[in-house]
């Protein structure tokens, strides 16, 4: 019996692991889960421990072990997306980001959105101006510490804060200004609704930026925002594209191409080329759920995206969730009394669910604290030196991405957003480098003089991996490049073997098949008697009449005749 009960017991634990996923205010939550459990149990899983109905916004985000970021969907097993073993680490994050963040029903929505847009501001995915950059951070500092208190908050207390990857003494001091004269007596629930309706007006709200090089191999970075498709080149946003004029998007290998229909039926096709094959395919993915997630009215108008022209070749994605539409008509019908939301600075309250912080000192997520004291202006001089796709800029006042009105952004397609070189952008050091020719330089000075990571940061904290160690060497689309370089490029090589010949074998199975059904239709217009209208009309035709009595007829009495032979042999034997 005790046998028996152990091996119960060993089987049982066999079908389940352990699964951690960060939650966006750097809290954790662990469960343990059925092996063929799918990705959507997980997600409604986290959804209740927050008490979240306005979910569809919200993903599940997991880097593999090459550095790839993935979204996890929800209709397919976890354990088989993942390509690491148990147990796994993921983090929530949003990933459609509401197109008026200020109209979601309920605040603990708005707080979560609150939280991953404050994450964007510090790794740099959020471009400002000076003036908007103090304005945010004071509505942060006013959210988690409350109203200036001299007693509590000595001189230069907004330092102790790291809101940028990068700012000046000044930034610091006029965000204490702000923060001591402009918002005083504004809730936490206040300050949060009016940073992001700060947000949502500049142009880089929702950007979360990818990676890539044009056909002339300069450094670009394409993002999908609730609004369309933007591509960023150096200090100008080049294109943008809203999502209605976005026809298709595709992609082969590296390869990845958005063809748009823009005014008086000017047809464009914008052409980049990803690091690898599965960044440009996740690209391709992002692109096909923020086109359908935006775009259509109803989520039944979704339809299954095959990433080639050729139905037997290439990837098949289909969106599985609901339309931006359907989540607000759907978020309007919310009746429940508000959940308790419990936030930095403030009592804890014993309501349950909720969701809870402990006390902080700092805004920035506790992997990346200990940039906060490092002195800012060496690490500008190492990375105004470096390789950097993005020129870096020293900090100081002037405009960069302009904030404007949602419908003035979305009708700038033809204009062009400069940034000046008196900017404050924020992005000069954090968005990720495509492809950097001393990349290894870039990856030292970093380190050693405190600049952040941000992004390959990020996908550490995510991966749930520890941080290198200083000098660290980094590949060139920016992940790190283990000691066999050589054996990776051969298991590249044999990949791209394995593609090609499995391309080749669904070409033979479909000819195959072509093949057997028209094998099938002469077999029904030779040899039955159906009266049907159009094999009668094919009957009739002289050309068919031709081919059954000078081709057909003598090719079935010589089957007859070898398989009369063959039986004949047999039955001798």
């Amino acid at each position: 019996m005790l046998s028996r009960f152990m091996s119960g017991s060993i089987r049982n634990l066999e079908r389940e692991y352990n699964c951690t996923v960060r939650l966006l205010d750097d809290t954790e939550y662990t469960c343990t889960i059925q092996r063929d459990a799918k990705g959507q149990y997980l997600f409604d899983l986290i959804c209740h421990h927050l008490n979240l109905l306005e979910k569809d916004y919200f993903g599940i985000r997991y880097v593999d072990p090459d550095k790839q970021r993935h979204w996890l969907e929800f209709t397919k097993s976890i354990a088989k997306q993942m390509k690491s073993q148990p147990p796994f680490t993921m983090c929530l994050r949003v990933k459609f980001y509401p197109p008026d963040p200020a109209a979601l029903k309920e605040e603990i929505t708005r707080y979560l959105v609150f939280l991953q847009i404050k994450r964007d501001l510090y790794h740099g995915r959020l471009l400002c101006k000076t003036s908007d950059a103090a304005m945010l951070a004071a509505y942060i500092l006013q959210a988690e510490i409350g109203d200036y208190d001299p007693g509590k908050h000595p001189e230069g207390y907004s330092s102790k804060f790291q809101f940028f990857p990068k700012h000046s003494e000044k930034l610091e001091r006029r965000i204490a200004d702000i923060h001591k004269t402009e918002l005083i007596g504004q809730t936490p629930e206040t300050s949060e609704l009016n940073f992001l309706q700060k947000a949502q007006m500049l142009e880089t709200y929702g950007v979360d930026p990818h990676p890539c090089k044009d056909v002339s191999g300069n450094p670009a970075f394409l993002a999908f925002t609730p609004f369309g498709f933007v591509v960023l080149q150096g200090n100008k946003r080049v294109h943008f594209l809203k999502w209605n004029e976005v026809t298709k998007l595709k992609f082969e290998g590296k390869t990845f191409h958005i063809y748009a229909n823009q005014k008086e039926d000017k047809k464009i096709i914008l052409t980049y080329f990803a690091p690898t094959p599965e960044a440009c395919k996740h690209l391709w993915k992002c692109g096909v759920e923020n086109q359908a997630f935006y775009k259509l009215e109803k989520s039944s108008q979704v339809r299954t995206v095959s990433s080639s022209n050729l139905f037997f070749k290439g990837s098949r994605f289909r969106y599985s969730g609901r339309v931006a539409k359907e989540v607000m008509e759907q978020s309007a019908k919310i009746k429940r009394e508000p959940p308790e939301i419990h936030r930095a600075g403030l009592v804890p309250s014993r309501s349950c669910p909720s969701i809870t912080h402990g006390p902080r000192l700092s805004s920035v997520p506790r992997t990346r604290r200990r940039a906060v004291h490092i002195s800012i202006m060496e690490g500008l001089e190492s990375l105004r030196d470096s390789a950097h796709s993005t020129p870096v800029r020293s900090v100081s006042h002037g405009e960069c991405f302009l904030p404007r009105s949602r419908s003035q952004a979305a009708d700038s397609s033809e204009s062009t957003a400069v940034i000046s070189d008196e900017a404050y952008s924020p992005s000069d050091s954090v968005l990720p480098t495509p492809v950097a020719e001393h990349s290894m330089e870039l990856a030292v000075s970093r380190q050693i003089n405190g600049a952040p990571c941000s992004i390959e940061e990020e996908k550490e904290s995510e991966a749930g991996t520890p941080m290198r160690g200083e000098g660290g060497d980094l590949g060139a689309d920016g992940r790190s490049a283990p000691e066999g370089a050589g054996g990776d490029s051969a298991l590249s090589e044999v990949e791209q073997v394995n593609k090609f010949v499995l391309s080749v074998l669904r070409l033979l199975l479909v000819t195959i098949g072509l093949l057997f059904v028209l094998l099938l239709l002469l077999i029904v217009l030779t040899e039955s008697d159906l009266d049907i209208a159009f094999l009668r009309d094919i009957r009739q035709t002289p050309e068919f009449e031709q081919f059954h009595y000078e081709y057909f007829c003598p090719l079935r009495r010589w089957f007859a005749c070898k398989l009369r032979w063959v039986g004949g042999l047999l039955i001798n034997k």
